[in-house]
């Protein structure tokens, strides 16, 4: 389970925000039970990697729905009132598939049917404003990024006249902090799926990927926001998802390490010194507080309570919280950084992952909580530094989750348990971080490292998306620390 509180799904907390997190009626889609005739099937055959994402989309496309606007594609396709529009499940997850799709083919219908459902999400934009949800994750921000990167693929201007719509509006939901600024309603959180460190991330993207310096400004001001309400402890500083969440959670999706990872990111876009301290601090308070032993580093799942429980995929493991490490090490240029990223890997290895399960790995693929998650994650490692043993676990990664899945018609899907404390509540989804989207993309990744290929589209809270700008101080004296701007921007 990757949701705030251990009584509640991550589908409700996406859903209500963290002031509804106890109400029943939050839930978007409540999994249905695994019958008996979908837990039994055929086994299928291998397949190449690129295969397997086409069979992915022909699946999802099965439950493909057409609107007045374009298209549309419901996470559970048993239950067409499933539509959503956040990025982390719902439709523009599918449409980044697609477009993933368009860049590794070529095959221009791809391109159509990921336009069809931006057509789609233009329309719903109102409808995410007014629910004051501004998340990457979870409202404006990832509609934005998926706005424009259909814009990069189509070259259409409404795209992009759409992405300066969502972030207009993103900017009118922010308020005003004593040192910065956050948002309210469902996204008044820190944290990278829903709060002020995922938006940051996202307004640096734009910025770099439209030249909107008013988005950078704002994201300076986030940064100043969080660096203010960091909580010193065990040698550095953590942050919680919010005052109103008893739990703390340390690693990426809704902790220390994501913000830590933006405030780094900030540093770099801007060069301002102050966020190089918060961004150590936080990488130190990680480093003090997780398991190291001959096995690696992983660090605990959340406080009070869950110091002994350890995830393995993006949301809380290794895979997402070694991101900081090697952004530290991208800014600082100094080795140690990358190994802790590299124990991070022995430790996911070490687990017996993906074959073995354990409490904080369960019955799941997706790219928030399982497999995919830990694939890209070994993806993005060999990409850094080729590795005999990262090759053998993608593959691994790509043998065990093509063996779960179900063949259905033409396609294939993944049926899932999404949460760890409900096992016996699986389904077949078709958005990215939970569905059939994301794992077809961890397939096209794998595709495309194979064939030496760049990735087609870098999110914002990917280390490949390395924010730079025109506008950052340019004195010697201020810039001299990051080492690492040089291989990734402009002098």
């Amino acid at each position: 389970m990757c949701s705030h509180e251990p009584s509640i799904t991550r589908r409700e907390a996406l859903k209500a925000g963290v002031g509804g997190l106890g109400a029943a009626a939050a839930l978007l889609s409540v999994p249905r039970f695994l019958r008996a005739s979908e837990a039994m099937h055929a086994p299928v055959a291998p397949l190449t990697d690129l295969e397997v994402a086409l069979r992915a989309a022909r699946w999802i496309r099965s439950a493909r729905i057409e609107t007045a606007n374009g298209v549309t594609w419901p996470a559970d396709p048993l239950k067409p009132s499933s539509v959503g529009t956040d990025l982390y499940n719902g439709m523009p997850g599918v449409i980044l598939f697609h477009l993933e799709l368009f860049h590794a083919t070529g095959d221009k219908s791809w391109l159509e049917e990921a336009k069809l459902g931006a057509n789609e999400l233009i329309a719903k934009l109102p409808e995410i404003d007014k629910a004051q949800n501004a998340g990457l994750y979870t409202g404006l921000a990832g509609a934005a990024f998926v706005l424009e990167e259909t814009h990069r693929a189509s070259g259409e201007g409404k795209y992009r006249d759409a992405v300066k719509s969502a972030v207009m509006m993103i900017r009118a939901q922010a308020r005003k902090t004593p040192l910065g600024v956050a948002w309210s309603g469902p996204s008044d959180t820190n944290d990278i799926i829903s709060g002020s460190a995922g938006i940051g991330l996202t307004l640096l993207w734009i910025d770099q990927n439209i030249g909107d310096p008013a988005s950078r400004t704002l994201a300076l001001a986030v940064g100043r926001h969080l660096a203010e309400i960091g909580i010193p402890a065990n040698g550095g500083v953590k942050w919680n998802v919010a005052p109103t969440v008893k739990n703390l959670y340390p690693n990426f999706s809704h902790g220390t390490a994501g913000v830590a990872y933006f405030l780094a990111t900030l540093l770099n876009a801007t060069g301002e010194r102050s966020f190089m301290a918060t961004a150590l601090s936080g990488a130190r308070y990680l480093e003090n507080v997780a398991n190291t032993d001959a096995n690696g580093l992983k660090v605990f799942h959340h406080e009070p309570g869950g110091e002994d429980l350890y995830y393995l995929s993006w949301c809380h493991g290794p895979a997402g919280t070694t991101r900081l490490f090697h952004r530290m090490q991208q800014i600082t240029q100094r080795d140690r950084w990358e190994e802790l990223a590299r124990k991070g890997a022995r430790a996911t290895i070490a687990s017996g992952v993906p074959e073995k399960q354990s409490p904080g790995y369960w019955n799941n693929i997706s790219q928030c909580c399982g497999n995919a998650g830990v694939g890209e994650f070994f993806i993005a490692l060999q990409r850094r530094a080729p590795n005999a043993e990262y090759a053998q676990m993608i593959r691994r990664v790509a043998t065990n989750t093509l063996e779960r899945a179900t063949p259905d018609g033409d396609g294939l899907k993944w049926i899932q348990a999404e949460n760890r404390v409900s096992p016996t509540e699986v389904v077949a989804q078709t958005g990215y971080m939970q569905g059939a989207a994301g794992v077809g993309s961890f397939y096209l990744h794998a595709d495309a490292l194979a064939k030496g290929r760049k990735p087609a589209i870098v999110w914002p809270d990917s280390p490949e998306f390395v924010a730079c700008s025109s506008s950052a101080k340019k004195d010697p004296s201020d810039m001299s620390f990051l080492a690492g701007r040089g291989a990734n921007c402009p002098p």
